[in-house]
């Protein structure tokens, strides 16, 4: 008997893994089946779009850099203020005074670089994959949608160190917004919180940053797998059903 199969059988192991061990398909499929979070997706999927040929783990490697990104986003979040006055003067005390601050902020920095090269990389794989093809258009459409949510966090987060190179890369970010047509003036004046770049821009952007994107994200990225995982065996059906 296995280290495993022994912790499971002990009281301890039975008050936490109440279903059986799963030995056959069908005890395999019933646990899936039964599971809360596991009966929305299907009890099988195609093999071979889970193996690195298929997409080179690019959408793997996004989900680190996110996981990395929230993570040092979270410690660096300690010794920040999203205001004008302090906010230059954080950055400098992170990085000269704070325990792995300059350390944690490259990170974060890198991160946020490596996920917009690694979600654009997976776009233009699954595009040669056919993902945009019926009957996959419309997770194809939410990893758009992803894609753009990744620029935007960019975005907003490069306003943070409120120093010249981030206060004139957003003045010229969002007057570029006007051009627009038809809600290109509110788009820009809901952005900035005003009429000109200032401490309503810093603490709007920062909300974004770290509240109303990441949220957004993380709601997508569970659509976009449930739907990668349903989506898998699509191919195979339409194939049976048109013979």
């Amino acid at each position: 008997m296995s280290l495993m199969d022994s912790i499971r059988k002990s009281a301890v192991g039975r008050s936490i893994w109440r279903t059986p061990k799963r030995v056959t398909d069908r005890d395999r499929a019933a646990a899936h089946w039964g599971n809360f979070f596991l009966h929305i997706y299907p009890v099988k999927m195609r093999r071979e779009q889970i193996s690195f040929k298929w997409s080179w783990f690019l959408g793997v490697a996004s989900m680190v850099l996110y996981g990395s990104l929230v993570a040092s986003g979270v410690y660096l979040m300690f010794f920040y203020v999203p205001s004008p006055t302090t906010a230059y003067g954080d950055i400098i005390f992170l990085q000269t005074n704070v325990a792995f601050g300059q350390y944690i902020r490259n990170i974060h920095r890198w991160s946020a670089h490596l996920m917009v090269v690694a979600v654009a990389a997976h776009m233009a794989k699954m595009f040669y994959r056919g993902a945009y093809k019926p009957p996959r258009e419309f997770n194809w459409l939410i990893g758009v949608v992803l894609l753009i949510l990744t620029l935007l966090l960019s975005f907003t987060g490069y306003l943070l160190p409120w120093d010249q190179l981030a206060y004139w890369a957003i003045t010229v970010g969002t007057s570029m917004t006007e051009f627009v047509p038809v809600i290109g003036d509110t788009v820009r004046a809901m952005l900035i919180g005003g009429t000109e770049v200032g401490a309503q821009t810093l603490l709007r952007f920062y909300v974004l940053h770290v509240a109303v994107l990441p949220s957004l994200l993380i709601g997508l990225i569970m659509i976009h797998l449930w739907r990668w995982r349903k989506d898998s065996m699509l191919e195979v059906d339409v194939e049976v059903g048109n013979e």
